[in-house]
């Protein structure tokens, strides 16, 4: 097998980015009292409200406060979408978006409705087939 840029991202499967360690280090500096809440829990209001109304529950608790409310929220941005992204509630909605020739990118967000804490959890790439 040859390197090469197409190896590296895989045939069939294009890169995904998981941001899990640059999520644990901020809960991490949190902890050890270098953030204070008001600096890792502040979403914006649009977020939360659509981590309320659309958004898929986590049965993990929320990292900063401890409850129940940790939510995941899905944007997707691209040609042809609005430019603040589009938010996908189903997973119908995003299978159509999937098939798709456009690339697009999906931005998968968790956020708690209790403290506001929001973290980027994984972009990945849809659509472009």
């Amino acid at each position: 097998m040859s390197l090469s840029i197409g190896a590296l991202r895989g045939a069939e499967q294009r890169g995904q980015v998981d941001h899990r360690l640059a999520r644990q280090s901020l809960i991490n500096e949190y902890r050890r009292g270098r953030l204070g809440r008001d600096q890792v829990c502040d979403a914006h209001h649009e977020l939360i409200r659509a981590a309320e109304n659309v958004g898929t529950p986590v049965e993990t608790p929320c990292p900063i406060c401890e409850a129940s409310g940790l939510r995941l929220v899905t944007y997707v941005f691209g040609p042809r979408l609005p430019a603040h992204g589009r938010c996908v509630s189903t997973a119908k909605e995003l299978a159509v978006l999937n098939r798709r020739r456009d690339e697009l990118s999906a931005y998968v967000v968790e956020a708690c409705i209790e403290c506001h804490w929001h973290h980027l959890r994984k972009v990945l790439p849809i659509g472009g087939r």
